[in-house]
């Protein structure tokens, strides 16, 4: 009898959690904690929600619990790796990660945010082999499509990127996080409408969310022609080793100095006047917020 009520309670833990009802969740949780204290799985069931939530500390905290009971406890180790992830705790992130794919090295979620590390490094072509990993182990999984696809952007593969797109958005048009990396990968290949109908439909799918109404500002503001001239050198720098682009600006400021100058200013004048245009067409005179 005990068993087939933490099999039914659980499934039920299950189901609120796929309804992103978590407290709801959290409470059927807890009641299966009470008939068995000391089951590791439960502990890391609670921590999982808890990361749902966005309490990092509580999920953290549940995750050691779980994993003092069962040092290889997968959950655990994944709730571990995803928050590190998300507070940016860079060292704790990389021990994270390398004991979780030592537990679980099938876990193709570890090989996409290796490479989401290593695209904010730079590292674009360590990026795409970690995509590829994850994508052997998930092959239609559109949020990895969609990050290749980005990545393959930034590597300069602009037909490969495209036909990434084409095949993440047929896998799923209608997760929030797909259609970011879709917008970053069009904004890249310098389809700035294309961005801008991706952002469009991101916001419409989680208005709340600040990061999505900043890149769909974003987006507008790079519809303007004028601003997107100011925008080249920086797509640009993207392609070059880090050594090319020191000696470049070394170059450029030694022989223009005046104009670098006054490229800089008149920049920062189009990045504020064109963001200043698209907030009012968004949301009127009024201030954001208010």
């Amino acid at each position: 009898m005990e068993n087939e009520f933490r099999e039914r309670t659980l499934t039920a833990v299950q189901q609120l959690m796929n309804m992103k009802r978590y407290k709801e969740a959290l409470a059927e949780a807890e009641q299966v904690l009470r008939e068995s204290p000391e089951d590791p799985d439960i502990f890391a069931l609670i921590a999982h929600i808890y990361s749902l939530l966005d309490d990092h500390e509580k999920a953290l905290y549940w995750a050691q619990e779980a994993l003092s009971r069962e040092p290889e406890q997968e959950v655990a180790w994944f709730v571990r790796v995803n928050i590190y992830y998300e507070t940016e705790n860079q060292k704790a992130l990389n021990e994270a990660l390398q004991e979780a794919m030592r537990i679980d090295p099938y876990e193709p979620h570890y090989y996409y945010l290796k490479a989401n590390v290593l695209n904010k490094k730079g590292k674009y072509k360590e990026s795409r082999e970690q995509l590829l990993q994850a994508l052997e182990l998930r092959p239609e999984n559109p949020l990895y499509l969609a990050t290749l696809s980005y990545t393959e952007a930034l590597l300069g593969n602009l037909e490969e990127s495209a036909r990434l797109d084409r095949i993440a958005i047929r896998y799923d048009a209608e997760m929030p996080y797909v259609l970011l990396y879709l917008a970053w990968a069009a904004g890249q290949r310098g389809d700035y409408e294309l961005k801008e109908t991706y952002m469009k439909n991101a916001v419409r799918l989680s208005p709340d969310d600040k990061q999505m109404q900043d890149e769909f500002l974003e987006a507008l503001q790079e519809r303007n022609r004028l601003f997107r001239i100011f925008l080249w050198p920086g797509r640009m720098f993207r392609r070059m080793k880090r050594w090319q682009i020191l000696v470049g600006w070394f170059a450029v400021w030694l022989l223009f100095r005046p104009l670098v100058i006054v490229f800089i200013v008149l920049y920062v004048l189009m990045h504020w006047i064109t963001k200043g245009i698209v907030h009012v067409q968004v949301f009127g005179w009024r201030r954001r917020g208010s």
